[in-house]
């Protein structure tokens, strides 16, 4: 079945849409908060601004006193073209990554001297791209879109004035669709939509070296879910019928580090992994239209790395500025990238700043601007012909943070 893309689409991109050249690597979104955005997320694991610290590193809300929280949002506005010619015809679809807004929510509390709780309200994957109806490959899909939230208690236990450690429990709720359709606004060839939750974990640790210097290391297992819905379209005989495909998020590690230069000025670097080679095939289970899987596309995605490097500048006792810049690899090679999924390498450029409304409010704000590689594409299906052509484009990010310290 070719829920395929659906799954893989709606999963593929929060695009932010193209996940390719959106924020990190696959269908992945690194867009946590506003405070590290304003740093490329160099140095997460090892850094702890406010309550938002805990998602990319539980560990760290022992660096947190009394309570917490911190709520805000990120608005990213990608800009992905695909151009390149279907069995012989020229064609180019612009802008079909959709803008987005990604919220955020974050509470910690400080239990005792040793003990730290903590519930994170976020998201890791997403997307939502669509093709226009007179672009000439809609047959290899043309709309796809994936939602997920994520509820993240944590807890983190202080074992000396050296180490800490952390980890939490991770419920992700998620739903998508996806389509395709004949060229020229034609009727659907395929549409599904479908949802699931599903369980995950994570766990850190946090060494502080001495009173300037920090290291922190985060790892999130990877969450199995079954996307199960319907499907329809002419490939289904017109009908409405039940299916469902398996997603796996992969796995994610950071190694992070933190130093203290000066009294004004500390500079923070991130080693992220992710375990994209578990992606390596779309299987689609309808009972009605086939007794076993349907393998919609062998994918043999690859293991993604990125490296961020960012500084810290205390300008004032009450402003703080900030900047970074990182590189993300693509999960994909040229042989098999999609235009369903256009991944590609990325360069982020960031700037940000936080302000200290009063001793207890922080109010913070992040820019990022991503170059996105200029990358081939050569879909060939035996049914649906050949596509060859590249991906183009760029995303540029904003975000704004309000953090409270009871």
């Amino acid at each position: 079945m070719n829920k395929n893309k659906i799954t893989l689409s709606l999963a593929a991109a929060l695009i932010l849409g193209m996940s390719a050249n959106t924020m990190a690597a696959g269908f992945q979104l690194a867009e946590y908060s506003a405070t590290g955005l304003g740093r490329a997320f160099a140095g997460e694991a090892a850094m702890a601004d406010n309550a938002g610290a805990q998602f990319r590193n539980p560990a760290m809300l022992t660096y947190l006193e009394g309570t917490q929280f911190s709520i805000g949002a990120i608005y990213v506005d990608p800009n992905i073209d695909v151009e390149g010619s279907v069995n012989g015809t020229q064609t180019k679809a612009s802008d079909i990554a959709n803008s987005a807004v990604i919220p955020n929510f974050y509470l910690s509390h400080q239990l005792n001297d040793k003990v730290f709780l903590g519930l994170a309200f976020g998201t890791n994957y997403g997307m939502e791209t669509e093709l226009a109806g007179d672009y000439q490959a809609t047959q290899f899909g043309n709309q796809a879109k994936v939602t997920s939230i994520e509820i993240n208690p944590n807890i983190a236990y202080k074992i000396n004035e050296q180490f800490s450690v952390g980890g939490g429990v991770r419920y992700v709720i998620g739903e998508g669709h996806f389509g395709a359709a004949l060229p020229n606004n034609g009727p659907d060839l395929k549409y599904m939509e479908g949802d699931d939750t599903s369980w995950g974990w994570q766990l850190g640790t946090a060494w502080q070296i001495n009173e300037s210097n920090r290291i922190g290391f985060n790892y999130r297992s990877e969450v199995d879910l079954n996307l199960s819905g319907s499907a329809s379209g002419l490939v289904y005989g017109g009908k409405t019928q039940p299916g469902s495909m398996d997603l796996t998020l992969p796995a994610t590690a950071e190694l992070a580090s933190y130093h203290q230069l000066t009294d004004k000025v500390a500079v923070h670097a991130s080693f992220n992994w992710t375990d994209w080679s578990s992606f390596e095939k779309l299987e689609a289970n309808i009972p009605s239209y086939s007794s076993s899987p349907d393998l919609i596309k062998e994918e043999n995605w690859e293991d993604n790395y990125r490296l961020a490097v960012g500084t810290t500048y205390q300008y004032t006792n009450k402003l703080v500025l900030r900047s970074g810049i990182a590189y993300d690899t693509s999960a994909v090679s040229d042989e098999h990238r999609t235009q369903t999924i256009p991944e590609t390498d990325r360069l982020w450029l960031s700037v940000g700043a936080g302000y200290n409304w009063s001793q207890n409010l922080t109010l913070d704000a992040g820019f990022t601007y991503i170059f996105a590689k200029d990358a081939p594409m050569n879909e060939v299906d035996p049914s649906l012909g050949q596509f060859k052509g590249e991906t183009t484009g760029s995303i540029w990010l904003v975000g704004v943070q309000a953090s409270y310290r009871f």
